[in-house]
């Protein structure tokens, strides 16, 4: 079966990266090298880790087995909570490209703005400074709302790449989404198929697969691509990771955007990123 070709976005800074992408949590060990190799296989190219999952190592395994070149792959991962401050930033990047067995990684994210220890600010400064040393090639951030987003530029002059949100159609995050679009930054969703939630049977879903010949997945993935973002849905399954990148042969009618939208009724996310701590 031929290989998948996705699309790619172009940010600010002038890199540009695969509008969807192969997320690894809660994966590890030889599940998750065998996982990656087969999103590769099928045309991925984009693929997202985080120091705290804990799996960057069997990701390098991964990169090193595919024989691909080091230039058609983008490598994500994230600074965690307990490496965040002045001073930690470079030997936790270090640590990260050391378990990636890597040079540099193509975007480097705050994993969680953690407001209530402050250190959001003063990180990502030196991961600028990094970016400048080429250890990073776009700097970026994870859960960050505007108020955070903004705090960042007033020190640094260095709007983030990208931010990675929770969205999905049980957590549409309109506001918010726009609010971070609208200075530049591309928006990822992360957990876009919310497993286990019972989203993919929500009956609005479920028709708009059924009109259009393709599975519940694709029209989600495929309604966080129209509304102009991208995404990292995870899966260890072959089929199932091909389903999610092959989106791109079909459209949803704004009418359709608008239903799935609708789907949201406002409950908050879990993990409010005003008040969530993980280190």
């Amino acid at each position: 079966m031929d290989a998948l070709t996705i699309p790619t976005v172009r940010f600010d800074d002038g890199h540009e990266m695969p509008v969807v992408g192969l997320g690894t949590w809660p994966l590890k060990g030889r599940q998750l090298t065998d996982a990656v190799l087969s999103a590769l296989e099928i045309g991925y190219r984009l693929i997202d880790t985080a120091a705290s999952y804990g799996n960057e190592d069997a990701v390098g395994a991964a990169i090193r087995e595919s024989g691909i070149p080091r230039d058609q792959l983008f490598v994500t991962t994230k600074l965690r909570g307990a490496d965040q401050g002045t001073g930690r930033v470079r030997d936790a990047l270090r640590g990260s490209l050391d378990r990636l067995g890597l040079d540099h990684v193509d975007l480097y994210l705050i994993h969680w703005p953690l407001p209530r220890i402050g250190r959001y600010v003063e990180s990502y400064a030196e991961m600028v400074a990094l970016r400048d040393e080429g250890l990073i090639r776009s700097v970026g951030v994870s859960n960050f709302l505007p108020e955070h987003i903004a705090a960042v530029v007033a020190a640094t002059g260095v709007r983030p790449a990208l931010d990675q949100l929770q969205v999905s159609p049980s957590h549409a995050q309109v506001d918010v989404v726009d609010a971070v679009t609208a200075g530049g930054t591309v928006v990822q969703a992360w957990s876009p198929l919310e497993r286990n939630s019972g989203i993919l049977d929500h009956p609005t879903v479920a028709a708009i697969a059924g009109r259009l010949g393709v599975s519940p997945s694709q029209v989600v993935i495929r309604w966080i691509v129209d509304r102009g973002l991208t995404t990292v849905p995870h899966s260890g399954n072959a089929e199932r990771q091909r389903l999610n990148a092959d989106v791109f042969g079909f459209r949803l009618d704004p009418a359709d955007v608008a239903a799935i939208t609708a789907v949201d009724v406002g409950a908050p996310v879990r993990q409010d990123p005003t008040t969530w701590e993980e280190f």
